[in-house]
């Protein structure tokens, strides 16, 4: 699927209430998810203990 198809069936999903807020941000997960599945696909990854260490930071 393209990426105009993505978008359109991201859009479709939406309850008919949805504000153009959830729009932009289901497309902005999807942009993340395909992003770092791209990184993965690439080898940038980390490892579990580079994670934790990182939340250590992030958590102080």
């Amino acid at each position: 699927m393209d990426t105009k198809q993505q978008i359109l069936k991201a859009i479709e999903e939406l309850p008919d209430d949805a504000s153009v807020e959830d729009a932009l941000e289901r497309l902005y997960l999807l942009y993340k998810i395909e992003r770092g599945l791209k990184q993965a696909d690439n080898g940038e990854l980390v490892t579990q203990d580079e994670a934790r260490q990182r939340m250590v930071k992030w958590l102080k």
